[in-house]
């Protein structure tokens, strides 16, 4: 049976992406910092979906807990056949309002653990010829809106670039580019939710199902919902002073 790692597992999109995949059949790895939330739904999950779910603590800004996730994704005895890079958070004040260790933590979990766990995944995958890696990103990365998109920019390239570097080798990686999405992630970062319309808002189920679809498929870039594929591409089409111009404020900031 196969094996499914995912970190930020606890709440929103990974808890998300865990029920789903346990549906599948697929046992799961859950990472999250709080043992007694990852404990839950291990319980839940085992006694709906009959699958083996191992619970890993870790918090992914400091650097011995990215270390030991690493480690099991490289265990060769125990082999994870899927790895989603989920965990995040978002801060509510613009950079320079923010304490500068707080923006450090930020991209040790957006960007160096998922570096470092996108790593150990892929070398254990290539050597065993199948596996996928879905990075969560963000429309967010093709704005300019401060720390938090830089970092998802990150996310969409090294994704793209890592999924080149494993062309043939049987391992896959997807960025998923949500937009609005109703979780835990706003209320979290303090970040408020109206000011947008309703139809701009995603729901976590559907999302990861469109994105478990296109992994499927060995697709680079999934971004599921026709409303952030047309605003994607304008991003993408608009230059970037306009970008600059018109970045959305903080407060309304997608996953």
């Amino acid at each position: 049976m196969a094996t499914a790692l995912v970190t930020g597992a606890s709440a929103g999109i990974g808890k998300t992406f865990a029920t789903q995949l346990a549906q599948r059949g697929q046992d799961l790895v859950l990472v999250a910092r709080t043992q007694s939330r990852l404990e839950e739904l291990k319980a839940e999950l085992e006694k709906r979906y009959s699958v083996s779910v191992e619970v890993l603590p870790a918090d992914l800004s400091e650097r011995l807990d990215i270390g030991a996730v690493a480690d099991r994704l490289a265990d060769a005895s125990r082999p994870v056949d899927l790895l989603v890079n989920n965990a995040g958070f978002g801060l509510k004040l613009p950079f320079l309002r923010n304490d500068i260790r707080d923006e450090e933590e930020m991209l040790t979990v957006l960007v160096r653990a998922v570096m470092v766990l996108s790593h150990a995944a892929a070398l254990s995958m290539r050597d065993r010829g199948h596996g996928a890696i879905v990075n969560v990103s963000s429309v967010a990365g093709y704005l300019a809106s401060g720390t938090y998109s830089a970092a998802k920019s990150w996310v969409t390239v090294f994704s793209e670039s890592l999924s080149s570097e494993l062309r043939g080798s049987g391992v896959t990686v997807t960025a998923l580019c949500p937009g609005f999405t109703r979780t835990e992630f706003h209320s979290r970062s303090g970040i408020r939710h109206n000011g947008f319309p309703d139809f701009m808002w995603l729901q976590a189920d559907s999302l990861v199902e469109q994105c478990l679809a296109d992994v499927d498929r060995g697709k680079v870039i999934s971004i599921p919902s026709p409303q952030y594929k047309v605003v994607s591409a304008a991003l993408r089409l608009l230059p970037r002073p306009i970008v600059r111009a018109g970045k959305l404020s903080r407060s309304h900031r997608p996953q």
